[in-house]
C-alpha cells in the first residue's frame, strides 16, 4: 500500500511509475485491485449490445472511421421501431444494458432524443439504458439552448439510467487539438460529468492510448478523473482501450500512432491507471482493442472485470478492430482458465448469476 501512496499524489511524483519494469507494475496494480477486489470474489462480464442511432457527425475526429457527413448516402438516423428489434434480441439472451451512443447530428430535433428514452424505458422497464457520453450531452444542450444541467434532469425524468465515459480519449488538451480539435475540451468533458454526478447519475469514464499522446498526457488524464471522483464518487467504473486505426477512413497520423502501441503498452498502461486511481472501484479489461488472451492477462494488471459481451458494436469494428465478436460463453472459460469465479453482473455491479 505504501508502494502505491508514493505514486498517486500527483502527476510528477507519478512520471516515475513509466520507468519501472512492466511485472513489477503488474505485481502493485493486483495488489491493489485485491484491496478492492479479493480473488475470492468473482470476476465480472455484463450481457449488453452497442446501439448507434446515428453514424452522421460534424466532429469529424481523426481517428474515426464510423462517421458520415450528412450528405453520405449511407448516413443513417435510427427510428424507434428499429432500435426496439434489436433491443427485444438483447433481452432474449438475458441481457441487462444498452450503450446507446451516436454523433453530433445537427439535424436530429430534441424530442428525438426524448421519445427515445422514454419509448425504451416504457418497453423496455428493466433495462439500463446507459446512453449518450459528454460530447453528445453538450451537443444536444447548446444545439438546443438548454444547460446541460436542464438537459440531463429531463433525461433522468424520462428514464437515463447512466452515462457513458465516452469522447474522453486523451484528457489534455495539447492531444485533443491533434486528433479532434471539434470535440469538446478535456474541461468541458469533466464538467458535464461533474453535472451528471451532482444529478445523482453514476457513470463511467475511459481513455484511448495511441494516439501521439506522452506520459504526461496520460497522468493528466488519470488525475483529471481521480480528482473529480474524490468529489463525487460517482464513476462506477475505467475503461482503456488501445486506438485501432487499420481504415482507409483513419488519419495516416493516427494510423502511425496506433499501430505504435502493443500489447505491452496496453498492460502497462492498464497497471497505472489501477495504481493512480485507487478510488475508483472496477477497471474493465478491453478484450475488443486486445484480444481476449491479453484481456485474461489484465486481470493480473488491475482489471477485475470483463466488460460486456457487446451482441453489437459498430465504431471500433469501423476502424479495423480484429476482437469484435464473443459471447458470454467464451468469457465465463477465460475467466475461469485465469483462476477466477466468472459472474454476470447488471450495470450497477450487482451480481446476477455466478458460474
Amino acid at each position: 500500500m505504501e508502494t502505491v501512496l508514493k505514486y498517486g499524489t500527483d502527476i510528477n511524483s507519478s512520471l516515475e511509475l513509466f520507468n519501472k519494469d512492466i511485472l513489477e507494475l503488474g505485481i502493485i496494480a493486483d495488489s491493489k485491485r485485491q484491496q478492492l477486489h479479493p480473488d475470492s470474489e468473482p470476476v465480472t462480464f455484463v450481457v449488453d449490445r452497442n446501439i448507434n442511432y446515428t453514424n452522421i457527425c460534424s466532429c469529424k475526429c481523426k481517428f474515426c472511421a464510423f462517421y458520415k457527413d450528412k450528405a453520405d448516402k449511407d448516413g443513417y438516423v435510427l427510428n424507434y421501431e428499429t432500435i426496439k428489434s434489436k433491443l427485444k434480441e438483447l433481452v432474449s439472451v438475458g441481457g441487462t444494458q444498452v450503450l446507446l451512443q451516436g454523433g453530433l447530428n445537427e439535424n436530429i430535433q430534441l424530442d428525438y432524443y426524448f421519445d427515445l428514452i422514454a419509448r425504451m424505458r416504457k418497453d423496455f422497464s428493466n433495462l439500463a439504458i446507459h446512453a449518450f457520453s459528454p460530447p453528445e450531452i453538450s451537443f444536444i444542450a447548446e444545439n438546443n439552448s438548454l444547460s446541460v444541467e436542464e438537459l440531463l434532469k429531463e433525461l433522468i425524468l424520462r428514464g437515463l439510467s447512466s452515462i457513458p465515459g465516452g469522447g474522453a480519449e486523451i484528457l489534455s488538451d495539447e492531444v485533443r487539438s491533434k486528433i479532434s480539435p471539434n470535440k469538446i475540451s478535456a474541461s468541458r468533458w469533466i464538467e458535464v460529468m461533474e453535472t451528471a454526478h451532482n444529478l445523482g447519475l453514476n457513470t463511467t469514464a475511459t481513455m484511448v492510448i495511441g494516439m501521439g499522446e506522452k506520459p504526461e498526457n496520460i497522468l493528466e488524464h488519470l488525475f483529471r478523473i481521480r480528482d473529480l471522483q474524490a468529489n463525487t464518487g460517482k464513476f462506477r467504473a475505467f475503461i482503456l482501450w488501445t486506438s485501432v486505426a487499420d481504415s482507409n477512413s483513419c488519419n495516416s497520423y493516427i494510423k502511425q500512432k496506433a499501430n505504435e502501441v502493443t500489447a505491452y503498452d496496453y498492460l502497462k498502461t492498464l497497471a497505472i491507471s489501477r495504481i493512480i486511481l485507487d478510488n475508483i472501484p472496477n477497471i474493465q479489461a478491453s478484450w475488443v482493442t486486445q484480444g481476449l488472451k491479453i484481456a485474461q492477462v489484465s486481470l493480473r494488471f488491475g482489471a477485475n472485470d470483463f466488460g460486456g459481451t457487446m451482441i453489437e458494436e459498430n465504431v471500433v469494428r469501423s476502424a479495423g478492430a480484429k476482437f469484435n465478436k464473443t459471447n458470454a460463453k467464451e468469457i465465463i472459460r477465460y475467466i475461469q482458465k485465469a483462476g477466477f469465479t466468472a459472474a454476470q453482473r447488471d450495470t450497477a455491479y450487482n451480481i446476477l448469476k455466478i458460474y
